[in-house]
């Protein structure tokens, strides 16, 4: 089966009024004519019902950065999935290892995430992904497993119908070094094959990004990869022009 490639632009915490005004205007006018490539940006939950307001009548679809395990109640400072889904988001990337290692959201928290996500009608975006001294250590796909069996052992391989994994090697995220195309590709295939162990009709149509230092440059090679499905783009979705090269080249790898 044919897999839609995504690729989605995490703001992380940048953005006001203004550049997110000119950032999606620019977006638009780069991206009119693709359509073999799913695109969502996820900007600040403060700017969000501002991105859905504009992104009208585009291709682009709209994300959060995270959400709360709770729909409402006394939980001050959160951002429930329902709010979210209230103001047009699709997309709620969860387990960031920026969450993981400031927020220290473990496992079994964002397992409960993904549920709250999933109960609500939203498609969550699972994040794994290993650190510099587990890879050095030979620990990828032991993390990896670990990561995905929170989801898997709760919720079962069912869960990942309709949502997305996003492989970010955390020594890869923001430092400029990105996994080479064919280790890229040898942990996809590995994260696919232990979905598949459960259900392999699931882990066929799973989509899983690739982040981590994606950019205009490496974008083509990593997209040509059988099990890459596209990206979570982090410091290149600032930039309308740099983001939508990584969208083409998605693009054009799916149809060739």
């Amino acid at each position: 089966m044919m897999r839609k490639p995504l690729v989605m632009g995490n703001w992380k915490l940048n953005g006001d009024t203004k550049m997110v005004a000119e950032l999606i205007a620019g977006l638009k006018n780069e991206l009119a004519s693709v359509n073999g490539c799913q695109v969502a940006i996820a900007p600040p939950n403060m700017y969000l019902s501002q991105a859905s307001d504009q992104i009208k009548g585009s291709l682009i679809e709209l994300g959060a950065q995270n959400s709360d395990v709770n729909v409402s109640g006394a939980f001050t400072g959160e951002t429930s999935p329902l709010m979210l889904k209230d103001v047009g988001v699709k997309y709620v990337i969860l387990g960031h290892s920026e969450r993981r290692t400031y927020h220290a959201e473990t496992d079994e928290l964002i397992a409960k995430k993904f549920a709250a996500v999933k109960e609500n009608g939203l498609t969550p975006v699972l994040c794994i992904g290993e650190t510099e001294a587990e890879n050095e250590a030979g620990q990828t796909e032991a993390v990896c497993a670990k990561q995905l069996d929170a989801v898997l052992k709760t919720l079962g391989a069912a869960a990942f119908n309709q949502a997305v994994i996003a492989y970010e090697p955390v020594w890869a995220i923001g430092t400029g070094k990105s996994a080479t195309p064919a280790q890229a590709q040898a942990v996809h295939k590995f994260i696919r094959d232990h979905i598949a162990k459960q259900d392999a009709n699931v882990a066929k149509q799973v989509i899983i990004q690739y982040g981590g230092s994606v950019n205009a440059a490496n974008a083509a090679e990593l997209f040509t990869q059988p099990d890459i499905d596209g990206a979570l783009v982090g410091g290149a979705s600032l930039k309308a022009d740099a983001f939508a090269v990584i969208v083409k080249a998605a693009e054009a790898a799916k149809k060739a």
